[in-house]
């Protein structure tokens, strides 16, 4: 057996379909680019997603294989667990722990559901992100770029905490090792940094760049004439604490600057959101990535890939 396996518990294929009615369509929690995903129970009764990678998937296994390797050296409150595998012959599915609030995006861009996420508990769901951006940049044994950080990346347990999830195209970086580059471009457009979409370079900071757009998409701003609060969804008014409102979309526009040197790193994110004492400096214009690649200066075919899968649509913000 590959060895990248020894650090997870094992799970019989007749027992995932068991637990999950057979893969039914009744249990289906959702669906990616890389397979599909069911609620079941394990015979212990615990709640469990299991995702069952598309034997179509081109990349399926080398997804399975980075998600494994990743998630079985970490453990953090605000990373999703990975309970164990399956890789029984054609076979390969993964075992999470079940989020019973499904993401962020459920509720953020649903007229209805919105209303549930105050502001309050909104601002918790942010610093919790922080902290497991925090704890993959700086704090585990492996440092860790996510490269795909997005609002339907973040799962919410059964009391709201966020878990940063999908890490099957994120990549490992040397401790000190500040940047990479990727001839293969995967990510969702509309959250990808500048240098990365572009130029396919990677860093922290592109996480960073990931986490400003989500960032603006949590507080439902967007940066306007000096006229912030009156773009804050109106669910959130009653709740809010206005300074809170702005420090988050000053720092989320830091995060989102067009150059990576500009932007800050988690470590001054979190005291810049945890320390409202501390004085944040003016952002530089916002990074887009519908521009050619610097580099790009004929017809030549390119081989970097841009899933845009979940894609959307980014208003050009003007800095104050």
């Amino acid at each position: 057996m590959d060895k990248k396996y020894h650090e997870l518990p094992l799970f019989d294929f007749v027992a995932v379909a068991s637990a999950t009615g057979n893969f039914s369509e009744s249990n289906k929690l959702g669906e990616g680019g890389f397979g599909r995903v069911y609620k079941g129970v394990l015979f212990k009764g615990q709640d469990m997603a299991a995702k069952r990678l598309s034997r179509n998937s081109r990349q399926g296994l080398e997804v399975f294989e980075n998600e494994v390797i990743i998630l079985a050296k970490l453990q953090h409150t605000n990373l999703i667990r990975l309970l164990g595998c399956c890789i029984e012959e054609n076979e390969r599915v993964l075992i999470y722990e079940y989020m019973p609030n499904k993401s962020l995006d459920y509720f953020i861009f649903d007229q209805d559901k919105r209303t549930f996420l105050n502001w309050p508990k909104r601002f918790d769901i942010v610093m919790g992100i922080v902290q497991g951006l925090l704890y993959l940049h700086h704090d585990s044994s492996l440092r860790i770029i996510h490269r795909d950080l997005k609002s339907s990346n973040i799962l919410l347990d059964n009391d709201l905490n966020p878990k940063i999830s999908d890490f099957g195209i994120a990549k490992i970086v040397e401790g000190d090792q500040l940047e990479a580059e990727t001839k293969q471009v995967a990510g969702t457009c509309g959250y990808m940094s500048p240098e990365y979409a572009i130029n396919g370079k990677f860093s922290v900071k592109s996480d960073v760049f990931g986490f400003g757009v989500l960032l603006l998409e949590i507080a439902w701003l967007l940066w306007n004439d000096n006229r912030d609060l009156e773009l804050l969804d109106p669910c959130l008014r009653h709740s809010c604490v206005e300074s809170q409102v702005l420090r988050c979309i000053q720092v989320g526009l830091l995060c989102a600057q067009k150059l990576a040197e500009n932007r800050p790193i988690m470590s001054d994110v979190a005291v810049m959101l945890g320390n409202e004492e501390v004085t944040l400096p003016e952002p530089k214009e916002p990074g887009f990535f519908t521009e050619r690649r610097a580099r790009d200066t004929d017809t030549s075919t390119d081989d970097r890939i841009c899933c845009t899968k979940n894609s959307v649509t980014i208003t050009m913000l003007e800095a104050r």
